[in-house]
């Protein structure tokens, strides 16, 4: 499992003393407020940042670093993942999973049959949607995550079983 889980991208920086905008990847905007250390990936290196102020703007998040003052030393960093460690994330509820920990995991119908492996999640709103990639045909299979649909995901075993409901296969 992965320990660390990103919680936000560089968008853009904002105004001149090194604020930057980060459009979040967390399911709760709002977490930014608590987050006291964030990691930044810059690609080569992981570094340690501390919070100093966070402001919400549409559906961006405005954050201030301590070690940076100077939009000139922050601008290099748009597009790098802001992360955060597992014991920093936001605690999960019964049957909530982290997308990290969901990537990779092999999919199976309800009647054994391997499907594939879980590709990608996409986040659309209403409900998230399960992409399954079957190796053999290359094919994708998208699945919503709905009771109906997902019937078990079994972390330890990296097992997902399914019920694939009229129409999603041609």
């Amino acid at each position: 499992m992965e320990n660390l889980l990103r919680v936000g991208v560089i968008a853009n920086t904002h105004g001149l003393k090194g604020e930057v905008k980060v459009f979040p990847t967390t399911d709760d905007p709002k977490r930014f407020k608590t987050l006291k250390e964030v990691i930044l990936d810059t690609g080569k290196e992981k570094r340690n940042l501390t919070v100093q102020s966070v402001r919400f703007f549409k559906n961006l998040v405005i954050v201030k670093f301590k070690e940076y003052n100077n939009i000139n030393d922050i601008e290099k960093y748009k597009g790098k993942d802001l992360l955060v460690t597992r014991e920093n994330a936001v605690p999960l509820e019964e049957g909530e999973y982290f997308i990290a920990d969901l990537l990779n995991l092999d999919v199976y119908d309800d009647t054994g049959v391997r499907l594939g492996f879980l590709e990608d999640v996409l986040q659309t709103g209403a409900n998230d949607v399960y992409i399954v990639k079957n190796e053999e045909t290359k094919k994708e299979i998208l699945l919503p995550a709905i009771d109906e649909c997902i019937l078990d995901i079994n972390i330890d075993e990296g097992r997902i079983t399914v019920h694939l409901m009229e129409g999603l296969v041609d």
